[in-house]
């Protein structure tokens, strides 16, 4: 959520330059800057766990291979290493108790056991 959010603070067109400067396409910072920002939200909450994990962890795929593996591993790609690990466990495992999926889950078994 963090790190979309300051995409948009520093001003999401100067992401969009940067983008466009490793050969991808401006338009995908102002998806990329969109999915963290709401998707960081929505992970808090424990809704569309599964489906932004996934975003997520397309994200850092990307970021390792287009920006942070010349760096190496310290100092470089640790980091998104790591997010990468917890997006896929997030994604293979889903939500877990607190999540709000979970209220919406039993709501809708509940309404048509009934």
């Amino acid at each position: 959520m963090v790190h979309g959010f300051t995409k948009f603070q520093g001003g999401i067109e100067n992401t969009a330059g940067f983008f466009s400067s490793i050969g991808l396409p401006g338009f995908l910072a102002y998806l990329v800057g969109e999915v963290e920002l709401i998707g960081g939200i929505l992970l808090i909450l424990g809704l569309g766990t599964r489906i932004i994990a996934g975003a997520f962890a397309a994200i850092m795929v990307g970021a390792i291979f287009t920006v942070k593996l010349k760096s190496g591993f310290v100092g470089g790609y640790e980091f998104e290493l790591a997010l990468l690990a917890m997006s896929l466990h997030l994604l293979f495992s889903g939500n877990q108790f607190f999540a709000m999926d979970n209220v919406f889950v039993r709501r809708k078994s509940e309404n048509q056991s009934t």
